[in-house]
């Protein structure tokens, strides 16, 4: 059983004015997500290394694209730089970027480890951090990054690198709430399998979560749409978990 997307092609405005980076916007949540906010009024720059992804979200958006490799710090430190010119400053993050991996600890070089972390974990550091200096100059900014539910409850094997760098992100949500209080909230969502490339030959998952499926991209974007709102502003710090029920399953 599937579920419903979420947008419905309405226009609510509950981000209208918001001027908001989202990082993965090529494919799966990170477009979801472009296309949930820009139905919702924000201004968007899309990042992302795949151009042509990026220009199909933006054609289906209007958002702006900057193609960019997310461990590539000077990439970001210019793709902020340009966004923060063309949308005239940037007062929400969303780190969607980020890449699964399947392997047993004893069956993974030490490389392959450290291409997970460098993607998954310090790819999201330095994303907020080149957005950082726009981020501390509005009142109600926010950052929400995506962390996993193999981050919250790793009880799969093969997932070892995944979840120790998933498991990180939301170690780095609570330090850097803590750290960029009371201007910049920060909160991530943590999904269970979710109906995308990355799910491929893993679908059969459904079984083990409460909900008998897996999710819809939309409706993690509907989280993250909820942690970047108006409708949070007394939330930072926190996990949200959007997983079907897996963690207590």
């Amino acid at each position: 059983m599937t579920s419903a997307p979420i947008a419905d092609g309405v226009p609510r405005g509950r981000l209208r004015g918001r001027r908001i980076a989202v990082t993965g916007a090529a494919s799966g949540i990170g477009r979801a997500t472009a296309r949930l906010f820009a139905l919702e009024g924000a201004a968007l720059a899309l990042l992302d290394r795949d151009p042509l992804g990026l220009k199909k979200t933006a054609q289906e958006t209007g958002g702006s694209c900057f193609e960019v490799d997310i461990t590539a710090e000077d990439e970001l430190t210019d793709a902020a730089e340009r966004a923060a010119e063309e949308l005239g400053g940037i007062d929400g993050v969303v780190n969607a970027a980020g890449i699964m991996f399947r392997g047993r600890a004893a069956d993974v070089p030490a490389a392959e480890w450290r291409r997970v972390l460098e993607v998954n974990l310090t790819g999201t550091y330095l994303v907020t951090r080149c957005f950082l200096p726009w981020l501390t100059r509005e009142a109600a900014a926010s950052v929400v990054n995506i962390a996993s539910a193999q981050g919250l409850l790793p009880n799969s094997p093969g997932y070892t690198a995944y979840a120790a760098s998933k498991g990180g992100i939301i170690a780095l949500t609570k330090a850097l709430a803590a750290e960029l209080a009371p201007h910049v909230r920060v909160n991530c969502v943590s999904p269970g399998m979710v109906d995308t490339a990355m799910a491929d030959g893993h679908r059969n998952a459904a079984a083990n979560y409460a909900l008998k499926r897996i999710a819809d991209p939309s409706e993690i974007a509907a989280a993250l749409l909820f942690l970047t709102s108006a409708e949070a502003s007394y939330v930072t710090g926190s996990v949200l978990g959007v997983d079907g029920g897996r963690a207590f399953h």
